[in-house]
């Protein structure tokens, strides 16, 4: 059994709704998961848990959120395994800022994952890329905890 950790920051619902279908997804696969929201309550310790997904919106053009920031600032370190995935809207900077606050957060983790980019909501045809790309970081976590 996989340990996941999985925070979000949401403002407007969809990054939420985006952790809420991983979570779904990784405890119908039996894994254990805590389902955070940033800025809620006091942080989850990151060593209890074998994997961390952190889900962000894209604040203005391109920009990581401040309570994201801040999460990150209190973890204090960078803890291996963690996954990014976010929402964002393409009318607000088009293609080259879409999710940016996304791949600023994977390539400061290093992550071993490719990003998960949802445009506004998980609903509709995009349900079936947030199922897919988290059954896609269950399998790199369970090859991750073989080694």
């Amino acid at each position: 059994m996989v340990r996941i950790l999985i925070c979000y920051a949401s403002f407007s619902g969809n990054t939420k709704e985006t952790a809420e279908i991983i979570n779904e997804v990784v405890s119908t696969h039996g894994h254990s998961t805590v389902l955070y929201r940033i800025g809620s309550g006091p942080t989850p310790d990151p060593s209890l848990f074998d994997a961390i997904m952190i889900g962000t919106f894209t604040w203005g053009k391109g920009a990581t959120p401040d309570l994201v920031k801040d999460f990150v600032y209190e973890i204090g370190y960078k803890p291996p395994n963690v996954y990014v995935f976010g929402t964002g809207d393409t009318q607000f900077g088009g293609d080259a800022l879409f999710c940016h606050a996304v791949e600023k957060l994977a390539a400061f983790y290093h992550s071993p994952f490719k990003t998960l980019k949802i445009e506004q909501s998980p609903r509709g045809s995009q349900e079936n890329t947030v199922k897919n790309w988290t059954e896609g970081v269950l399998n790199q976590c369970l090859k991750h905890l073989k080694k």
